[in-house]
C-alpha cells in the first residue's frame, strides 16, 4: 500500500514538475544558516493567497521554507511534497506550518 502510495505522489510531483513548478527551494540557498527572503517570499505569497490570515500565514510559511527548504505547491494540502513542512508541529501537536 505505501508502494502504490508512494507512486501515486511521484506521479503527482512529475505533473508539478512538468508545469514547471518547482515547490523546493534551489540548493545555493541552503548553503546560508538562514533562507534568503527572495527564495521563500514569492512561494510563500501563493501559499497563503486565499487565507484570510495572512501575517500570521506568511509568518509561519516563511519560517518553515528557511527550515525545511521548500513549500507545498498550491493554497492547501499537497504537504506530501514536503516530508520536513508536513511534519514540524506547535507544542499541542498541530501544524505548524500552513
Amino acid at each position: 500500500m505505501d508502494m502504490d502510495k508512494n507512486h501515486g505522489i511521484q506521479i503527482c510531483r512529475n505533473e508539478w514538475q512538468s508545469q514547471g513548478y518547482d515547490y523546493r527551494v534551489p540548493h545555493s540557498a541552503a548553503t546560508t544558516k538562514r533562507q534568503p527572503s527572495h527564495e521563500c517570499a514569492p512561494r510563500c505569497t501563493t501559499r497563503c493567497s486565499n487565507t484570510a490570515y495572512k501575517k500570521p500565514c506568511l509568518f509561519f510559511c516563511r519560517k518553515c521554507c528557511a527550515k525545511c527548504l521548500c513549500v507545498p505547491p498550491g493554497t492547501y494540502g499537497n504537504k506530501q511534497f514536503c516530508p520536513c513542512y508536513n511534519n514540524w508541529k506547535t507544542k499541542r501537536g498541530g501544524p505548524k506550518c500552513p
